[in-house]
């Protein structure tokens, strides 16, 4: 990711979502965006998290390769009468300490990214008020489709939209988010879709993929059956096993509803070795089992953005997928298929096609259509974007 870092040009990252001490995968988009960037600028991210085990402020200063990280863990006080208004005040408190952290060991910021609206959206806004620092905007919540319902509160929206209007630029992590939260007015005249980022052995060419007997079909998700429908793609197998037996389906991932859509599995009653469920595994796991897959299937009913429908592009590996994320932005004919909503006949037909069709896929003309999907050029994209508004 080797790039010529321009040390005029400071980013500060404002974040709702990012790795923890009590969870190192979340927000982990939001730490490889601060990377991509990385490559270009220097990049400082604050990030603030309430904290039920502590009684006093506690700040954490690392790198993380090129990123540095500040930390501000706070106090959560548990009274049902104080817990909201002690929460927001110990919130702003948190980020006027850290703040002043960033100032001293960073450096006033030129420009401030905002990922994951709203209160950083107001932090944004206020640095731009006092301090003249514009701000730009990184969304990925999927609260705003209509399916999640999870954007709510009239006190909320006034102000979400109030944020996002004095922004420099909006950025959305595909056209089916953005679309989603124009629904809201929650638009912007310069708003441009800033994809997610794939780690870079993705990209790497297997040098000796396995021998199987059954062709293989790979679906990787958190197990959250409202959005990933891992129950229809159950549904969808079971289909197409009654028409052929050459093929076997990988399951990998783990969530709150694993053993629901597993007892789920268990009544379709499946033959032996039909369907795999290998668990959570590591992402340089994840891109092993992609490179000996013969295609990826994601059955969502709805997306943000779905970082495994890239990981399997930058493996040259087609993907069948329904019209969310970015399947409506980046699959076509060279490289998958999309499928229907919830229409387990309409993925069971497509799965039984790319059986018999995955090789007609050019996996280094997949691969290589994935590019926009790397460090370099993700960080590139947001670095001339910051150019045209930062303070020089």
């Amino acid at each position: 990711m080797a790039a010529k870092i321009n040390s005029q040009m400071k980013t500060l990252f404002l974040t709702a979502w990012y790795p923890h001490r009590y969870d190192a995968m979340a927000g982990l988009f939001v730490r490889k965006h601060a990377e991509a960037i990385s490559c270009y600028a220097e990049v400082c991210v604050l990030y603030l998290h309430t904290d039920e085990n502590i009684k006093k402020f506690e700040i954490i200063e690392q790198n993380f390769k090129n990123v540095r990280e500040v930390y501000v863990y706070f106090p959560f006080i548990h009274n049902k009468f104080l817990a909201k208004i002690s929460k927001a005040i110990n919130y702003v408190r948190a980020f006027f300490k850290g703040y002043k952290i960033v100032k001293k060991s960073f450096g006033k910021p030129n420009i401030t990214q905002v990922n994951v609206l709203t209160r950083n959206g107001v932090l944004a806004y206020y640095l731009k008020l006092i301090q003249k620092i514009p701000y730009t905007i990184i969304e990925h919540w999927s609260r705003y489709f209509p399916q999640n319902k999870t954007y709510n509160g009239w006190l909320r929206k006034c102000v979400t939209e109030f944020v996002v209007k004095r922004a420099e630029v909006l950025m959305p992590v595909s056209t089916c988010l953005k679309n989603a939260m124009a629904n809201y007015n929650l638009s912007h005249n310069q708003t441009i879709i800033i994809n997610n980022v794939v780690d870079d052995f993705f990209f790497e060419k297997v040098k000796e993929k396995e021998q199987r007997i059954k062709k293989r079909i790979l679906h990787i998700s958190c197990f959250d059956e409202k959005a990933k429908n891992i129950c229809g793609l159950l549904n969808a197998a079971k289909l197409l096993y009654d028409k052929r037996s050459d093929f076997e389906l990988v399951v990998v991932g783990t969530g709150r509803d694993f053993e629901m859509c597993y007892k789920h599995y268990e009544n379709l009653n499946f033959p032996q070795n039909v369907i795999k469920f290998i668990g959570e595994i590591t992402p340089k796991e994840v891109s092993n089992w992609l490179q000996n897959s013969d295609f990826s299937v994601m059955f969502s009913n709805y997306e943000t953005s779905c970082v495994v429908v890239m990981e399997s592009l930058a493996s040259g590996v087609p993907v069948i997928g329904t019209p969310t994320g970015i399947v409506p932005d980046s699959i076509n004919e060279t490289n998958g298929l999309t499928v229907d909503f919830n229409d387990t006949n309409d993925l069971a037909e497509k799965m039984n096609f790319m059986l018999d069709n995955f090789e007609k896929y050019d996996a280094e003309i997949i691969r290589k259509e994935a590019k926009k999907f790397s460090y370099q050029s993700v960080g590139k994209k947001m670095f001339e974007i910051y150019l045209r508004f930062c303070n020089k």
